[in-house]
């Protein structure tokens, strides 16, 4: 393990539910000083007092703030699948609403707290951990895109494959830039013209 590494680790890895709901107790205390007085003045003795516990037990699940936010970050990247995947499997509609699907649920995740999450974009230190996180999301994120638009009865585009890599990212780059910029953002702007974009994509229009 690298020094870095070291420095950006959790120092305890909770075993029982009390100390599960500890280490939640300061990552809600975290997000919400965060969001309020930014990185810079978030400082772990401020985070201590928002979850209501002594610096030194803070300190024994977390050596610092950048391990905190990267443990933020990560849980932010392990979201969870797409949420509308399931359902289309039932009823697969248009090929443009299964492109709205995937659109929107992108957009709902990164919508809730734009501050934080142009902290997490701007101040995260990358650990092994991290990196891992990533990639183990950007491969479960490709799967079920993949799985889902394979048997889609109107996508005609020549390499599923790398037409799955190229929408995902492009989704998830356009969805992070638009969320975490602090002007206002025109959010159904945004997923229309990325719906229309992909659905003419897959489809192979000219």
């Amino acid at each position: 393990m690298t020094s870095a590494d070291r420095r950006l680790t959790p120092r305890r890895k909770p075993r029982q539910v009390r100390a599960e709901l500890t280490r939640e107790r300061i990552l809600t205390a975290a997000a919400h000083v965060f969001a309020e007085h930014g990185y810079a003045a978030g400082t772990t003795n401020r985070i201590a007092e928002h979850a209501r516990m002594s610096i030194g037990s803070l300190y024994q699940y977390f050596p610092n703030k950048d391990a905190i936010l990267a443990e933020l970050l990560i849980r932010h990247i392990d979201r969870g699948a797409w949420a509308g995947a399931a359902e289309l499997d039932l009823a697969p509609g248009s090929l443009e609403a299964t492109v709205r699907s995937l659109v929107r649920d992108a957009i709902d995740h990164h919508r809730d707290d734009p501050q934080l999450l142009r902290i997490m974009i701007e101040e995260a230190s990358f650990s092994s951990e991290l990196i891992e996180a990533i990639d183990r999301h950007g491969t479960a994120r490709v799967a079920q895109v993949r799985d889902v638009l394979a048997r889609h009865p109107d996508v005609r585009v020549g390499d599923l494959d790398m037409a799955v890599e190229l929408i995902v990212v492009t989704v998830e780059m356009n969805t992070h830039k638009a969320m975490a910029d602090p002007r206002p953002t025109p959010v159904d702007r945004l997923e229309n013209e990325l719906v229309a974009m992909i659905t003419r994509y897959l489809r192979g229009d000219q």
